[in-house]
């Protein structure tokens, strides 16, 4: 990947949900809900604090995060889509290994 976020944003891939219902039923893409969770691909240095220093951002390369649903802005490169958010639209950073509510193992 060739972008480098600036500031407080994260370059994040959305990790897409299970594509079918309870009963089996496949969902189009056009009925699926717009996805919360994703993996945090690339992190700026931070905002900026009164004194001109950086403030670095909670979050690293790598981890799973849940971001708020129609946070952020959607970019396409070439056949990879991805997602630039601010610090602030992320809302939890996944930690374990704990199934979603209603998965089934």
């Amino acid at each position: 990947m060739d972008l480098q976020p600036l500031g407080d944003r994260l370059i994040v891939e959305a990790l897409e949900e299970e594509e079918t219902t309870d009963s089996g039923i496949v969902l189009p893409d056009t009925a699926k809900e717009k996805p919360q969770r994703g993996r945090v691909l690339a992190v700026g240095p931070g905002s900026r604090n009164e004194d001109g220093e950086y403030v670095p951002i909670d979050l690293a390369e790598g981890e799973e995060i849940i971001y708020s649903k129609y946070g952020g802005t959607e970019i396409k490169l070439g056949t990879d889509e991805y997602l630039i958010l601010r610090e602030s639209d992320v809302l939890a950073k996944v930690v374990g290994t704990r199934e979603p509510a209603g998965a089934k193992a």
